[in-house]
């Protein structure tokens, strides 16, 4: 059977342009996080603190980007350095209360914006909407190793 996947090629090409078109006003809190800011965030927010070595198994990115990532996360105060819980070796990183308090209003914000685009849609087909998101991003992470957890 054929699948017409260039459909979703081109929608996602175009959902990608949108995302990044997507530029709400910074707020007087400190502006906006950065695109690695938000997903470190949300990823340590899930798991509790991480090390670079957990987040380079999480994101599959080398030690060097993540150094570079989240020393501009601490410059902004969105996370600090604590030592392991659990008495490992490695430090780990924490979101701060700074971290939280901006992630959670960037969120907030995002969710306002997907309100607005789909103020027409019935909850029926958001929820069926998600539903396919979740398949597609949950078979991306399967061939790509690495899989987000979900609340």
């Amino acid at each position: 059977m054929n699948k017409p996947v260039h459909l979703i090629e081109f929608e996602t090409m175009l959902l990608g342009r949108h995302v990044h078109l997507y530029n709400p006003r910074a707020r007087q809190s400190g502006g906006r996080l950065d695109r690695s800011a938000y997903v470190l965030l949300s990823r340590i927010e899930m798991d509790g603190p991480m090390s670079i070595g957990q987040l380079s198994d999480a994101f599959g990115l080398d030690a060097s980007t993540l150094n570079r990532q989240t020393a501009a996360m601490l410059r902004a105060g969105v996370v600090e350095r604590i030592p392991d819980p659990d008495g490992g070796m490695a430090r780990k990183f924490s979101i701060t209360a700074e971290g939280e308090h901006r992630l959670n209003a960037d969120r907030t914000e995002y969710t306002q914006g997907l309100n607005r685009v789909m103020e027409e849609w019935t909850p029926e087909e958001v929820a069926t909407f998600a539903g396919f998101l979740k398949r597609f991003n949950s078979d991306i992470e399967r061939l790509d190793g690495h899989v987000w957890p979900r609340p």
